[in-house]
Protein backbone atom coordinates (compact mmCIF):
# COMPACT_ATOMS: atom_id res chain seq x y z
CA UNK A 1 0.00 0.00 0.00
CA UNK A 2 2.82 2.51 0.84
CA UNK A 3 4.22 2.15 -2.93
CA UNK A 4 0.73 2.66 -4.71
CA UNK A 5 0.28 5.69 -2.52
CA UNK A 6 4.03 6.68 -3.43
CA UNK A 7 3.09 6.14 -7.23
CA UNK A 8 -0.13 7.88 -6.88
CA UNK A 9 1.44 10.92 -5.34
CA UNK A 10 4.19 10.95 -7.43
CA UNK A 11 1.92 10.98 -11.01
CA UNK A 12 -0.21 13.50 -9.55
CA UNK A 13 2.64 16.19 -8.79
CA UNK A 14 3.74 14.78 -12.03
CA UNK A 15 0.41 15.65 -14.04
CA UNK A 16 -0.16 18.56 -11.71
CA UNK A 17 3.27 20.13 -13.41
CA UNK A 18 3.18 19.34 -17.21
CA UNK A 19 -0.69 20.98 -16.57
CA UNK A 20 0.68 23.84 -14.81
CA UNK A 21 3.44 24.45 -17.37
CA UNK A 22 1.06 24.33 -19.71
CA UNK A 23 -2.00 26.81 -18.91
CA UNK A 24 1.25 29.44 -18.05
CA UNK A 25 1.95 29.23 -21.78
CA UNK A 26 -1.98 28.98 -23.04
CA UNK A 27 -2.20 32.62 -20.88
CA UNK A 28 0.93 33.87 -22.53
CA UNK A 29 -0.29 32.71 -26.08
CA UNK A 30 -4.05 34.12 -25.59
CA UNK A 31 -2.84 37.60 -23.97
CA UNK A 32 0.32 38.51 -26.10
CA UNK A 33 0.64 35.71 -29.00
CA UNK A 34 0.10 38.45 -31.58
CA UNK A 35 3.52 39.89 -31.24
CA UNK A 36 5.40 36.72 -31.31
CA UNK A 37 5.84 36.49 -35.22
CA UNK A 38 7.17 40.27 -35.45
CA UNK A 39 9.49 39.70 -32.51
CA UNK A 40 11.10 36.94 -33.98
CA UNK A 41 10.81 37.35 -37.63
CA UNK A 42 12.06 41.07 -37.25
CA UNK A 43 16.14 40.25 -36.52
CA UNK A 44 18.56 39.07 -38.86
CA UNK A 45 21.36 39.35 -36.75
CA UNK A 46 22.09 35.84 -34.61
CA UNK A 47 22.59 37.77 -31.26
CA UNK A 48 19.84 39.51 -31.45
CA UNK A 49 17.70 36.56 -32.52
CA UNK A 50 18.88 34.34 -29.33
CA UNK A 51 18.24 37.66 -27.34
CA UNK A 52 14.56 37.42 -28.80
CA UNK A 53 14.36 33.30 -28.49
CA UNK A 54 15.71 34.00 -24.99
CA UNK A 55 13.06 36.45 -23.81
CA UNK A 56 10.21 34.29 -25.53
CA UNK A 57 11.24 31.39 -23.83
CA UNK A 58 11.30 32.83 -20.43
CA UNK A 59 8.08 34.02 -20.74
CA UNK A 60 6.67 30.75 -22.35
CA UNK A 61 8.75 28.65 -19.76
CA UNK A 62 9.15 25.91 -22.81
CA UNK A 63 11.52 26.39 -25.24
CA UNK A 64 9.98 23.58 -27.18
CA UNK A 65 7.24 26.42 -27.95
CA UNK A 66 9.54 28.94 -29.57
CA UNK A 67 11.28 25.58 -31.59
CA UNK A 68 7.62 25.10 -33.20
CA UNK A 69 7.15 28.79 -33.60
CA UNK A 70 10.12 29.36 -35.28
CA UNK A 71 9.41 26.16 -37.63
CA UNK A 72 5.84 27.64 -38.80
CA UNK A 73 7.72 30.72 -39.56
CA UNK A 74 10.87 29.10 -41.07
CA UNK A 75 8.11 27.02 -43.09
CA UNK A 76 6.27 30.12 -44.05
CA UNK A 77 9.81 31.72 -45.50
CA UNK A 78 9.74 34.54 -42.78
CA UNK A 79 12.55 33.44 -40.99
CA UNK A 80 15.96 32.38 -41.99
CA UNK A 81 17.57 29.25 -41.56
CA UNK A 82 20.78 30.92 -39.49
CA UNK A 83 18.10 33.38 -37.66
CA UNK A 84 15.85 30.39 -36.88
CA UNK A 85 18.57 28.37 -35.65
CA UNK A 86 19.71 31.31 -33.13
CA UNK A 87 16.76 31.74 -32.19
CA UNK A 88 16.07 28.10 -30.93
CA UNK A 89 19.68 28.15 -28.92
CA UNK A 90 18.43 31.26 -27.53
CA UNK A 91 14.96 29.74 -26.10
CA UNK A 92 17.13 26.47 -24.78
CA UNK A 93 19.27 28.99 -22.44
CA UNK A 94 16.35 30.86 -21.41
CA UNK A 95 14.22 27.65 -20.27
CA UNK A 96 17.44 27.03 -18.18
CA UNK A 97 17.06 30.11 -16.57
CA UNK A 98 13.13 29.54 -15.82
CA UNK A 99 14.56 26.41 -14.19
CA UNK A 100 16.57 28.51 -11.97
CA UNK A 101 13.66 31.26 -10.89
CA UNK A 102 11.21 28.23 -10.09
CA UNK A 103 13.90 26.74 -8.08
CA UNK A 104 13.73 29.14 -5.72
CA UNK A 105 11.29 28.50 -2.34
CA UNK A 106 8.43 30.65 -3.11
CA UNK A 107 5.82 28.13 -1.22
CA UNK A 108 4.88 31.83 0.89
CA UNK A 109 3.75 33.16 -2.93
CA UNK A 110 1.48 30.26 -3.82
CA UNK A 111 -1.76 31.91 -1.76
CA UNK A 112 -1.10 35.03 -3.07
CA UNK A 113 -0.78 33.81 -6.46
CA UNK A 114 -3.85 31.39 -6.35
CA UNK A 115 -5.96 34.87 -4.84
CA UNK A 116 -4.68 36.97 -7.12
CA UNK A 117 -5.43 34.92 -10.09
CA UNK A 118 -8.44 33.13 -8.87
CA UNK A 119 -10.24 36.57 -8.75
CA UNK A 120 -8.95 37.77 -12.21
CA UNK A 121 -9.76 34.66 -13.71
CA UNK A 122 -13.17 34.17 -12.10
CA UNK A 123 -14.48 37.68 -11.80
CA UNK A 124 -13.39 40.10 -14.42
CA UNK A 125 -14.68 39.66 -17.67
CA UNK A 126 -12.04 41.34 -19.63
CA UNK A 127 -10.12 39.63 -21.89
CA UNK A 128 -6.89 40.33 -20.97
CA UNK A 129 -7.13 40.30 -17.16
CA UNK A 130 -8.90 37.06 -17.54
CA UNK A 131 -5.60 35.68 -19.31
CA UNK A 132 -3.18 37.16 -16.71
CA UNK A 133 -5.04 35.27 -13.91
CA UNK A 134 -4.86 31.94 -15.60
CA UNK A 135 -1.01 32.99 -15.98
CA UNK A 136 -0.82 33.74 -12.39
CA UNK A 137 -2.84 30.69 -11.18
CA UNK A 138 -0.41 28.57 -13.73
CA UNK A 139 2.57 29.81 -12.02
CA UNK A 140 1.14 28.97 -8.15
CA UNK A 141 0.45 25.60 -9.65
CA UNK A 142 3.93 24.83 -10.91
CA UNK A 143 5.01 26.37 -7.49
CA UNK A 144 2.40 23.82 -5.49
CA UNK A 145 2.92 20.82 -7.69
CA UNK A 146 6.79 21.22 -6.89
CA UNK A 147 6.53 20.88 -3.38
CA UNK A 148 4.14 18.14 -3.74
CA UNK A 149 7.37 16.50 -5.18
CA UNK A 150 9.04 16.92 -2.66
CA UNK A 151 6.41 15.76 -0.30
CA UNK A 152 5.90 12.69 -1.79
CA UNK A 153 9.49 11.74 -2.44
CA UNK A 154 10.44 12.34 1.32
CA UNK A 155 8.88 9.25 3.00
CA UNK A 156 10.79 6.71 0.35
CA UNK A 157 14.44 8.79 0.69
CA UNK A 158 15.63 6.47 2.87
CA UNK A 159 13.64 3.05 2.14
CA UNK A 160 15.54 0.23 -0.30
CA UNK A 161 13.33 0.94 -3.52
CA UNK A 162 14.95 4.75 -4.57
CA UNK A 163 18.63 4.08 -3.37
CA UNK A 164 19.05 0.59 -5.14
CA UNK A 165 17.30 2.72 -8.25
CA UNK A 166 19.91 5.71 -7.63
CA UNK A 167 22.62 3.76 -7.39
CA UNK A 168 22.14 1.74 -10.05
CA UNK A 169 22.15 5.32 -12.67
CA UNK A 170 25.29 6.45 -10.54
CA UNK A 171 26.65 4.33 -11.62
CA UNK A 172 25.99 3.76 -15.26
CA UNK A 173 25.69 7.31 -16.70
CA UNK A 174 24.99 6.24 -20.75
CA UNK A 175 21.38 4.67 -18.93
CA UNK A 176 20.71 7.63 -16.67
CA UNK A 177 21.96 10.16 -20.23
CA UNK A 178 19.22 7.83 -22.18
CA UNK A 179 16.49 7.66 -18.86
CA UNK A 180 16.65 11.14 -19.11
CA UNK A 181 16.27 11.89 -22.71
CA UNK A 182 13.03 9.60 -22.79
CA UNK A 183 11.54 11.40 -19.63
CA UNK A 184 12.03 14.89 -21.61
CA UNK A 185 10.39 13.51 -24.73
CA UNK A 186 7.79 12.08 -22.75
CA UNK A 187 6.97 14.38 -20.48
CA UNK A 188 7.16 16.75 -23.93
CA UNK A 189 8.81 19.33 -21.49
CA UNK A 190 12.11 19.26 -20.38
CA UNK A 191 11.66 22.53 -17.46
CA UNK A 192 9.22 19.88 -16.27
CA UNK A 193 11.79 16.82 -16.17
CA UNK A 194 14.70 19.13 -15.03
CA UNK A 195 12.46 20.69 -12.40
CA UNK A 196 11.73 16.72 -10.79
CA UNK A 197 15.62 16.33 -11.09
CA UNK A 198 16.66 19.07 -9.01
CA UNK A 199 13.90 18.07 -6.66
CA UNK A 200 15.37 14.80 -6.01
CA UNK A 201 18.66 15.72 -5.78
CA UNK A 202 17.91 18.90 -3.55
CA UNK A 203 16.70 16.19 -1.11
CA UNK A 204 19.19 13.62 -1.26
CA UNK A 205 16.89 10.71 -3.15
CA UNK A 206 19.33 11.05 -6.07
CA UNK A 207 23.21 11.64 -6.32
CA UNK A 208 24.36 15.03 -7.97
CA UNK A 209 26.35 12.51 -10.26
CA UNK A 210 23.05 10.65 -11.64
CA UNK A 211 21.10 14.09 -11.53
CA UNK A 212 23.93 15.39 -14.16
CA UNK A 213 23.50 12.63 -17.02
CA UNK A 214 19.42 12.63 -16.74
CA UNK A 215 19.66 16.92 -17.14
CA UNK A 216 22.13 16.21 -20.05
CA UNK A 217 20.00 13.65 -21.22
CA UNK A 218 17.03 15.75 -20.83
CA UNK A 219 18.61 18.04 -23.21
CA UNK A 220 19.01 15.62 -25.49
CA UNK A 221 15.22 14.68 -25.24
CA UNK A 222 13.78 18.29 -25.53
CA UNK A 223 15.67 18.67 -28.97
CA UNK A 224 13.36 15.58 -30.20
CA UNK A 225 10.20 17.20 -29.36
CA UNK A 226 9.85 20.19 -31.77
CA UNK A 227 11.63 17.49 -34.39
CA UNK A 228 8.52 15.27 -34.02
CA UNK A 229 6.23 18.23 -33.36
CA UNK A 230 7.33 19.44 -36.62
CA UNK A 231 7.00 16.31 -38.68
CA UNK A 232 3.67 17.88 -41.06
CA UNK A 233 5.23 21.22 -41.29
CA UNK A 234 7.13 22.64 -44.87
CA UNK A 235 10.89 21.70 -44.97
CA UNK A 236 12.39 24.56 -44.16
CA UNK A 237 11.06 24.42 -40.51
CA UNK A 238 12.20 20.98 -40.43
CA UNK A 239 15.68 21.57 -41.11
CA UNK A 240 16.35 23.81 -38.44
CA UNK A 241 14.71 20.97 -35.85
CA UNK A 242 17.15 19.47 -36.98
CA UNK A 243 20.08 21.13 -36.97
CA UNK A 244 18.77 22.08 -33.43
CA UNK A 245 19.12 18.41 -32.20
CA UNK A 246 22.11 17.61 -34.40
CA UNK A 247 23.97 20.74 -32.46
CA UNK A 248 22.62 19.73 -29.06
CA UNK A 249 23.01 16.21 -29.61
CA UNK A 250 26.55 16.16 -30.63
CA UNK A 251 27.19 18.80 -27.50
CA UNK A 252 25.37 16.62 -25.27
CA UNK A 253 26.79 13.27 -25.52
CA UNK A 254 30.14 15.02 -25.41
CA UNK A 255 29.33 16.65 -22.20
CA UNK A 256 28.08 13.31 -20.57
CA UNK A 257 31.33 11.68 -21.18
CA UNK A 258 33.69 14.73 -20.05
CA UNK A 259 31.61 15.35 -16.93
CA UNK A 260 31.82 11.36 -15.91
CA UNK A 261 35.44 10.96 -17.07
CA UNK A 262 36.96 14.13 -16.13
CA UNK A 263 36.84 15.95 -12.59
CA UNK A 264 34.36 18.92 -14.28
CA UNK A 265 31.92 19.51 -11.40
CA UNK A 266 34.98 19.97 -8.93
CA UNK A 267 36.38 22.74 -10.28
CA UNK A 268 32.64 24.76 -9.92
CA UNK A 269 31.94 26.36 -6.37
CA UNK A 270 30.99 24.80 -3.72
CA UNK A 271 26.88 24.80 -3.67
CA UNK A 272 24.03 23.00 -2.79
CA UNK A 273 23.18 19.88 -4.87
CA UNK A 274 20.16 21.16 -6.36
CA UNK A 275 22.14 24.31 -7.04
CA UNK A 276 24.67 22.66 -8.29
CA UNK A 277 22.61 20.72 -10.35
CA UNK A 278 21.25 24.14 -12.25
CA UNK A 279 24.39 25.25 -12.50
CA UNK A 280 25.63 23.02 -14.75
CA UNK A 281 22.43 22.86 -16.70
CA UNK A 282 23.18 26.51 -17.35
CA UNK A 283 27.08 26.21 -17.83
CA UNK A 284 25.53 23.42 -20.82
CA UNK A 285 22.94 25.80 -22.50
CA UNK A 286 25.38 28.89 -22.20
CA UNK A 287 28.42 27.26 -24.54
CA UNK A 288 25.84 26.41 -27.02
CA UNK A 289 25.48 30.12 -27.65
CA UNK A 290 29.21 29.89 -29.02
CA UNK A 291 27.42 27.98 -31.66
CA UNK A 292 25.76 31.39 -32.97
CA UNK A 293 28.63 32.66 -35.20
CA UNK A 294 28.36 29.63 -37.42
CA UNK A 295 24.50 28.93 -37.72
CA UNK A 296 23.94 29.88 -41.03
CA UNK A 297 27.32 27.57 -42.37
CA UNK A 298 24.72 25.02 -41.26
CA UNK A 299 22.29 25.07 -43.73
CA UNK A 300 24.32 23.62 -46.70
CA UNK A 301 25.33 20.22 -44.12
CA UNK A 302 21.67 20.00 -42.87
CA UNK A 303 20.23 20.53 -46.99
CA UNK A 304 22.64 17.39 -47.60
CA UNK A 305 21.06 15.52 -45.05
CA UNK A 306 17.34 16.80 -45.49
CA UNK A 307 17.43 17.23 -49.05
CA UNK A 308 14.27 18.62 -50.91
CA UNK A 309 12.30 15.50 -52.19
CA UNK A 310 10.76 16.92 -55.24
CA UNK A 311 13.22 20.08 -55.94
CA UNK A 312 10.96 23.21 -57.33
CA UNK A 313 12.11 24.77 -60.49
CA UNK A 314 13.85 28.14 -60.72
CA UNK A 315 11.34 31.29 -60.52
CA UNK A 316 8.06 30.97 -58.85
CA UNK A 317 5.81 28.25 -58.94
CA UNK A 318 2.55 27.90 -56.62
CA UNK A 319 1.82 24.12 -56.02
CA UNK A 320 -0.95 22.20 -57.69
CA UNK A 321 -3.88 22.18 -55.13
CA UNK A 322 -5.00 19.04 -54.15
CA UNK A 323 -8.93 19.02 -53.29
CA UNK A 324 -9.66 17.11 -49.59
CA UNK A 325 -13.30 16.42 -50.92
CA UNK A 326 -14.07 12.85 -51.86
CA UNK A 327 -17.11 12.34 -54.09
CA UNK A 328 -17.32 8.74 -52.59
CA UNK A 329 -17.84 9.98 -49.14
CA UNK A 330 -21.22 12.00 -50.25
CA UNK A 331 -23.85 8.95 -49.26
CA UNK A 332 -22.08 8.92 -45.60
CA UNK A 333 -22.93 11.99 -43.82
CA UNK A 334 -20.60 11.89 -41.05
CA UNK A 335 -17.84 11.59 -43.62
CA UNK A 336 -18.41 14.45 -45.99
CA UNK A 337 -18.86 16.53 -42.85
CA UNK A 338 -15.18 15.28 -41.91
CA UNK A 339 -14.00 16.06 -45.48
CA UNK A 340 -16.01 19.36 -45.49
CA UNK A 341 -14.02 20.46 -42.73
CA UNK A 342 -10.89 19.20 -44.11
CA UNK A 343 -11.20 21.42 -47.69
CA UNK A 344 -12.18 24.27 -45.09
CA UNK A 345 -8.30 23.93 -43.56
CA UNK A 346 -7.17 23.84 -46.49
CA UNK A 347 -9.01 26.98 -47.37
CA UNK A 348 -7.56 28.67 -44.38
CA UNK A 349 -4.32 27.34 -44.84
CA UNK A 350 -4.45 29.53 -48.63
CA UNK A 351 -5.78 32.75 -47.01
CA UNK A 352 -3.21 32.46 -44.27
CA UNK A 353 -0.35 32.18 -47.03
CA UNK A 354 -2.07 35.25 -48.33
CA UNK A 355 -2.70 37.58 -45.66
CA UNK A 356 0.86 36.30 -43.56
CA UNK A 357 3.21 38.62 -45.94
CA UNK A 358 0.46 41.56 -46.45
CA UNK A 359 2.33 44.12 -44.52
CA UNK A 360 5.82 43.05 -46.01
CA UNK A 361 3.87 43.70 -49.04
CA UNK A 362 3.18 47.37 -47.81
CA UNK A 363 6.29 47.73 -47.29
CA UNK A 364 8.29 46.38 -50.61
CA UNK A 365 5.92 45.99 -53.24
CA UNK A 366 7.24 42.38 -53.94
CA UNK A 367 5.91 41.50 -57.39
CA UNK A 368 6.69 37.78 -56.53
CA UNK A 369 4.60 37.95 -53.38
CA UNK A 370 1.80 39.98 -55.06
CA UNK A 371 1.59 37.41 -58.23
CA UNK A 372 1.71 34.17 -55.31
CA UNK A 373 -1.37 36.54 -53.56
CA UNK A 374 -3.57 36.53 -56.59
CA UNK A 375 -3.00 32.67 -57.66
CA UNK A 376 -3.84 31.51 -54.14
CA UNK A 377 -7.05 34.02 -54.13
CA UNK A 378 -8.00 31.93 -57.70
CA UNK A 379 -7.26 28.85 -56.06
CA UNK A 380 -9.68 29.65 -52.91
CA UNK A 381 -12.63 30.50 -55.02
CA UNK A 382 -12.23 27.22 -57.03
CA UNK A 383 -12.34 25.36 -53.73
CA UNK A 384 -15.78 27.30 -52.62
CA UNK A 385 -16.98 26.26 -56.00
CA UNK A 386 -15.91 22.59 -54.97
CA UNK A 387 -17.71 23.04 -51.46
CA UNK A 388 -20.75 24.39 -52.99
CA UNK A 389 -21.15 21.30 -55.72
CA UNK A 390 -20.21 19.11 -52.55
CA UNK A 391 -23.29 20.03 -50.31
CA UNK A 392 -25.80 20.37 -53.28
CA UNK A 393 -24.66 16.75 -54.12
CA UNK A 394 -25.47 15.38 -50.54
CA UNK A 395 -29.23 13.48 -50.51
CA UNK A 396 -30.68 15.97 -47.85
CA UNK A 397 -33.57 13.30 -47.19
CA UNK A 398 -31.28 10.94 -45.60
CA UNK A 399 -29.85 13.89 -43.26
CA UNK A 400 -31.41 15.02 -39.94
CA UNK A 401 -32.09 18.46 -38.89
CA UNK A 402 -28.74 19.04 -36.88
CA UNK A 403 -26.89 17.59 -39.77
CA UNK A 404 -28.64 19.98 -42.24
CA UNK A 405 -27.44 22.65 -39.80
CA UNK A 406 -24.39 21.65 -40.24
CA UNK A 407 -23.86 21.85 -43.26
CA UNK A 408 -25.42 24.94 -43.72
CA UNK A 409 -23.10 26.29 -41.22
CA UNK A 410 -20.34 24.69 -43.14
CA UNK A 411 -21.04 26.16 -46.38
CA UNK A 412 -21.84 29.71 -44.51
CA UNK A 413 -17.73 29.45 -43.36
CA UNK A 414 -16.84 28.51 -46.48
CA UNK A 415 -18.42 31.69 -48.40
CA UNK A 416 -17.01 33.75 -45.47
CA UNK A 417 -13.54 32.29 -45.80
CA UNK A 418 -13.81 33.52 -49.39
CA UNK A 419 -14.75 36.63 -48.19
CA UNK A 420 -11.82 37.05 -45.98
CA UNK A 421 -9.45 36.30 -49.27
CA UNK A 422 -11.15 38.65 -51.26
CA UNK A 423 -10.62 41.33 -48.92
CA UNK A 424 -6.68 40.85 -49.01
CA UNK A 425 -6.78 40.20 -52.84
CA UNK A 426 -9.20 42.77 -53.95
CA UNK A 427 -8.68 45.31 -51.02
CA UNK A 428 -5.17 45.26 -48.75
CA UNK A 429 -3.21 44.74 -52.06
CA UNK A 430 -4.57 47.00 -54.21
CA UNK A 431 -3.84 49.26 -51.14
CA UNK A 432 -0.62 48.27 -50.61
CA UNK A 433 0.13 48.93 -54.74
CA UNK A 434 -0.99 52.06 -54.35
CA UNK A 435 1.38 53.17 -51.60
CA UNK A 436 4.70 51.53 -52.99
CA UNK A 437 3.43 53.38 -56.55
CA UNK A 438 2.91 56.73 -54.83
CA UNK A 439 5.96 56.24 -52.87
CA UNK A 440 4.14 56.68 -49.69
CA UNK A 441 5.30 56.26 -45.95
CA UNK A 442 3.26 55.43 -42.62
CA UNK A 443 4.40 57.52 -39.99
CA UNK A 444 5.99 55.06 -37.04
CA UNK A 445 3.22 55.36 -34.78
CA UNK A 446 0.45 54.17 -37.61
CA UNK A 447 2.46 51.73 -39.06
CA UNK A 448 2.84 50.21 -35.81
CA UNK A 449 -0.67 50.15 -35.00
CA UNK A 450 -1.91 48.46 -38.50
CA UNK A 451 1.30 45.36 -37.49
CA UNK A 452 -0.07 45.17 -34.61
CA UNK A 453 -3.80 44.32 -35.83
CA UNK A 454 -2.42 42.45 -38.32
CA UNK A 455 -0.75 40.16 -36.10
CA UNK A 456 -3.92 39.82 -34.08
CA UNK A 457 -5.68 38.76 -37.15
CA UNK A 458 -3.15 36.50 -37.89
CA UNK A 459 -3.23 34.79 -34.00
CA UNK A 460 -7.43 34.56 -34.70
CA UNK A 461 -6.59 32.30 -38.26
CA UNK A 462 -5.20 29.83 -36.00
CA UNK A 463 -7.78 30.25 -32.81
CA UNK A 464 -10.19 29.53 -35.74
CA UNK A 465 -8.81 26.62 -37.19
CA UNK A 466 -8.87 24.77 -33.64
CA UNK A 467 -12.73 26.23 -33.19
CA UNK A 468 -13.51 24.39 -36.69
CA UNK A 469 -11.84 21.26 -35.78
CA UNK A 470 -12.96 20.89 -32.29
CA UNK A 471 -15.90 22.93 -32.18
CA UNK A 472 -14.67 23.85 -28.29
CA UNK A 473 -16.77 26.49 -26.43
CA UNK A 474 -14.14 27.93 -24.64
CA UNK A 475 -12.44 28.35 -27.86
CA UNK A 476 -15.46 30.05 -29.81
CA UNK A 477 -16.46 32.14 -26.92
CA UNK A 478 -12.42 33.40 -26.77
CA UNK A 479 -12.11 33.89 -30.71
CA UNK A 480 -15.37 35.67 -30.43
CA UNK A 481 -13.74 38.23 -27.67
CA UNK A 482 -10.87 38.53 -29.75
CA UNK A 483 -12.96 39.70 -32.24
CA UNK A 484 -14.33 42.69 -30.20
CA UNK A 485 -11.07 43.41 -28.84
CA UNK A 486 -9.64 44.03 -32.70
CA UNK A 487 -13.06 46.14 -33.64
CA UNK A 488 -11.98 48.33 -30.24
CA UNK A 489 -8.23 48.58 -31.40
CA UNK A 490 -9.57 49.60 -34.99
CA UNK A 491 -11.72 52.37 -33.22
CA UNK A 492 -8.53 53.26 -30.94
CA UNK A 493 -5.88 53.37 -33.96
CA UNK A 494 -8.61 55.69 -36.19
CA UNK A 495 -9.44 58.11 -33.02
CA UNK A 496 -5.03 57.76 -32.79
CA UNK A 497 -4.50 58.55 -36.71
CA UNK A 498 -7.17 61.73 -36.65
CA UNK A 499 -5.29 62.95 -33.57
CA UNK A 500 -2.04 62.90 -35.70
CA UNK A 501 -3.62 64.66 -38.76
CA UNK A 502 -4.56 67.44 -36.52
CA UNK A 503 -1.06 67.85 -34.41
CA UNK A 504 -0.05 68.14 -38.22
CA UNK A 505 2.12 65.17 -39.11
CA UNK A 506 3.00 65.24 -42.93
CA UNK A 507 3.66 61.49 -43.21
CA UNK A 508 0.21 60.53 -41.76
CA UNK A 509 -1.76 63.33 -43.95
CA UNK A 510 0.05 62.03 -47.06
CA UNK A 511 -1.29 58.60 -45.92
CA UNK A 512 -4.33 58.73 -44.58
CA UNK A 513 -6.51 57.23 -46.55
CA UNK A 514 -4.51 54.10 -47.09
CA UNK A 515 -3.96 53.93 -43.38
CA UNK A 516 -7.64 54.23 -42.62
CA UNK A 517 -8.93 51.95 -45.68
CA UNK A 518 -6.27 49.65 -44.31
CA UNK A 519 -7.42 49.11 -40.81
CA UNK A 520 -11.03 48.55 -41.65
CA UNK A 521 -10.14 45.86 -44.14
CA UNK A 522 -8.15 44.38 -41.56
CA UNK A 523 -11.12 44.40 -39.38
CA UNK A 524 -13.43 43.17 -41.80
CA UNK A 525 -10.75 40.65 -42.65
CA UNK A 526 -11.03 39.52 -38.77
CA UNK A 527 -14.47 39.53 -38.48
CA UNK A 528 -14.82 36.97 -41.30
CA UNK A 529 -12.60 35.08 -39.64
CA UNK A 530 -14.65 34.67 -36.55
CA UNK A 531 -17.86 34.05 -37.90
CA UNK A 532 -16.92 30.46 -37.20
CA UNK A 533 -17.83 30.78 -33.35
CA UNK A 534 -21.30 31.73 -33.55
CA UNK A 535 -22.81 28.66 -34.55
CA UNK A 536 -21.26 27.06 -31.88
CA UNK A 537 -21.92 29.70 -29.57
CA UNK A 538 -25.65 29.33 -30.53
CA UNK A 539 -26.11 25.62 -29.99
CA UNK A 540 -24.88 26.18 -27.02
CA UNK A 541 -26.88 28.98 -25.57
CA UNK A 542 -24.29 31.37 -25.24
CA UNK A 543 -25.26 33.88 -27.90
CA UNK A 544 -28.90 35.63 -28.22
CA UNK A 545 -30.41 35.94 -31.84
CA UNK A 546 -31.03 39.20 -31.29
CA UNK A 547 -31.33 41.80 -27.69
CA UNK A 548 -33.48 43.82 -30.28
CA UNK A 549 -36.90 43.17 -28.29
CA UNK A 550 -35.33 43.05 -25.10
CA UNK A 551 -33.78 46.50 -25.34
CA UNK A 552 -37.37 47.46 -26.44
CA UNK A 553 -38.75 46.69 -23.51
CA UNK A 554 -36.17 47.73 -21.37
CA UNK A 555 -36.67 51.11 -23.09
CA UNK A 556 -40.22 50.74 -23.16
CA UNK A 557 -40.35 50.35 -19.34
CA UNK A 558 -37.72 53.68 -18.85
CA UNK A 559 -40.12 56.11 -20.61
CA UNK A 560 -43.08 54.92 -18.95
CA UNK A 561 -41.34 54.87 -15.56
CA UNK A 562 -42.02 51.62 -14.59
CA UNK A 563 -39.23 50.03 -11.84
CA UNK A 564 -37.26 47.41 -12.76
Amino acid sequence: MPTVMFLLNLIGATMLLLFAVRMVRTGIERTYGASFQHLLTKHQNPFNSSAAGFGLAVVLQSSAAVALLVAGFAASNLIGFGAGLAVVLGADFGSALVIQLLSFKLDWLIPLLLATGGWLFVKVESLRPRQIGRILMGIAFILLSLQLLRDAMTPIRDSDFLPAIAQYLSEDYLTAFLVGAALAFVMHSSVATILMCVTLVSIGALPLDAGISLVIGANLGSAFIPLWLSRGMGISGRRIMLANLVVRGSWALIAVLLVNNLPITDMLPKQNPGQALITNHLIFNGLLLLMLPFCRYMESFIILVMPQRNAPEEGYKLEAVHSALDQSKIGTPNSAVANLKRELLRMSDQIDRMFRPIMDIYDTGDATRIKMVIELDQNVNTSLSDVRAFIAAIPQKDLAKKQRKQLHDLMDYAIALKSAGDIVARRLLPLAQEKNQSNLRFSKEGRSELVYLHEKALANMSLASNVLISSDLESARLLVAEKGDVTRYERLSRRSHLKRLSNGKALSFESSDIHLETLRALQDFNSQIASIAYPILYQKGQLLETRLIENLHDNTRHMTGESS
